[in-house]
């Protein structure tokens, strides 16, 4: 696992030793950077599920203003705190060591805005369709922002995303991964 561009391009990034997590395939990563590369300047990013970092970690590279990361395993997190720290992107990250649904409500005590969310959460949950909810429910999106859930489950996470209020907009297909991109609906 590697940084694939901007400041910390090149740096090879720790990895978490679990079959309980599961990176976000290098070709995976690039094509999702490339989707979103006009909109990384000065963002303010949410990786609710983090693991390594390595999202996180990239979005910072790539010119993103802060970047949370949150994931409820402790040893996730010092990995990423390892990481940020070998990046020299520590300034800009925020590590939070807590359960997503806990995440998202201190979140919203603090009233904090995204303008990326990136949901990568354990392919056979329901974590993506509640963290999606959460999001909506706390008013934790910036007018113009977008939603980015990475499943295995394209048709299921589909299907329960109808009923809220965010419309499917883009969907890319790597193997038996897809990206599925979000934003609020239009005002009709």
């Amino acid at each position: 696992m590697r940084v694939i561009s901007g400041k910390a391009k090149g740096t090879k990034l720790y990895s978490i030793e679990s079959k309980k997590t599961r990176p976000t395939l290098d070709r995976v990563k690039e094509s999702l950077f490339n989707i979103l590369q006009n909109r990384l300047q000065d963002a303010n990013v949410l990786d609710l599920f983090s693991g390594s970092g390595a999202i996180g970690i990239e979005f910072l590279s790539r010119g993103a203003k802060c970047a949370y990361m949150c994931d409820k395993s402790y040893d996730a997190i010092e990995i990423a705190r390892k990481n940020i720290i070998k990046t020299k992107l520590l300034e800009n990250a925020k590590l939070i060591n807590k359960d997503y649904i806990k995440c998202l409500e201190d979140l919203k005590k603090q009233n904090i805005k995204f303008d990326i969310v990136f949901l990568d959460p354990p392919y056979e949950t329901e974590f993506a369709i509640e963290a999606c909810k959460k999001i909506i429910q706390f008013d934790l999106l910036e007018k113009e922002a977008i939603i980015i859930i990475e499943t295995d489950q394209e048709n299921r996470e589909k299907s329960k995303l109808k009923d809220l209020d965010i419309e499917v907009y883009d969907c890319r297909k790597y193997g038996r991964v897809c990206l599925i991109f979000l934003r609020r609906k239009e005002l009709e």
